[in-house]
């Protein structure tokens, strides 16, 4: 596992100023409190109190910690928590209990490519204690088979199978007049086009087609080809779906009224779904971890929080889409960096038809 971050200045800390600024920080994680010179010196420094005051006004004045309101304790900045993640956190291994529930919660038979990113999302936002996101990839894979299922009288259920594999589920409403011969006539007509052929590239070669041949097709057919092409394209050539869980992680621990507005500022950020999924898709153009800390993007500069995120890919190194974890900007990253890899990872294999 590997991930990827700016490079960190350890070189201008000596090691007395490292040791200190280290435990500070994973003091911190652990209690989101405001960490004071009395409790390092209980922690086992083997410092007076006073030497390690001076060494934590250094660290305030090079930038690295912060003394919140009239505290004398200091919490990490966000260049300190980068520093940090870069250069001195020890990142274990995913639990062998954690790996047989993430194995076993994506790997459910006979499930749509939507619902794994579904449930890929609610695990992450489980087992790391924030929100977890996906972002669903453009579609690039040709498409295998297309078909169309009565499933009443006023329902039928669209179904695109790609060549990589990918089932995509759609419901959508029969208008009256369609029979069992008109969505055999409607799935034909789609399967002699599109067959080997991604969707997103022929759906207006496909419109303008559609245009042609309805003197051919049953009107009903017609109908139906073109509310299937819309619905398995999700409107508009640029769509793309954001799945979000687990946002009221984010609330816990949070009594303070400057945490709680910045959460309310995060949701709004959550709502910023175009600039979110620009952040993913950066993160797909990278072969490990990405880690982004409060105004190292401009979606998250003003609610100060942090993205783990990873890029989940074919067997084949394909990327295919991202996903990871948003939560306060003291996340347990020794924990979750692991979670985010593995998770992308199965993920990557499932959706590429793969055993786990």
């Amino acid at each position: 596992m590997s991930y990827l971050g700016a490079s960190a200045p350890l070189t201008v800390l000596d090691q007395r100023a490292r040791d200190i600024f280290r435990r500070i920080v994973e003091t911190y994680l652990q209690t989101g409190e405001p960490v004071g010179s009395r409790t390092l010196s209980l922690s086992g420094v083997a410092l007076s109190p006073a030497s390690i005051r001076n060494t934590m006004q250094d660290l305030t004045l090079a930038g690295l910690l912060a003394s919140p309101h009239t505290s004398a304790g200091r919490i990490p900045t966000h260049a300190g928590l980068r520093l940090f993640v870069d250069g001195l956190l020890e990142v274990g291994d995913v639990g062998a209990e954690e790996r047989r529930e993430i194995d076993a919660r994506l790997a459910g038979r006979g499930r749509g490519f939507d619902e794994v990113l579904n449930e890929a999302s609610a695990l992450l936002s489980g087992l790391a204690g924030g929100a977890g996101i996906v972002a669903s990839p453009v579609r690039d894979a040709g498409v295998k088979h297309v078909e169309f299922v009565a499933l009443g009288h006023d329902q039928a259920l669209a179904v695109l199978v790609g060549d990589d594999g990918t089932v995509e589920n759609r419901l959508m409403p029969l208008k009256a007049g369609v029979t069992p011969s008109t969505l055999q006539e409607a799935s034909n007509f789609l399967n002699a086009r599109l067959k080997g052929r991604p969707l997103h590239e022929t759906r207006t070669e496909m419109r303008a087609e559609l245009d042609a041949a309805r003197q051919e097709l049953d009107a009903a057919a017609a109908r139906l080809v073109e509310d299937g092409l819309a619905a398995w394209s999700g409107g508009g050539e640029r769509e793309r779906a954001l799945i979000v869980r687990g946002r009221a992680n984010l609330l816990q621990d949070r009594e303070a009224v400057e945490d709680l507005e910045r959460v309310r500022v995060l949701f709004d950020d959550l709502e910023q779904k175009e600039q979110l999924i620009g952040l993913l898709d950066g993160v797909s153009s990278a072969q490990g971890v990405r880690i982004f800390i409060g105004s190292e993007t401009r979606l998250f500069s003003l609610s100060g929080s942090a993205v783990i995120a990873a890029p989940y890919m074919t067997g084949r190194q394909r990327v295919i889409g991202a996903l990871g974890v948003i939560g306060p900007a003291r996340l347990n990253y020794a924990r979750v960096i692991p979670l985010v890899d593995y998770t992308a990872r199965v993920l990557g294999r499932i959706l590429d038809g793969q055993e786990t």
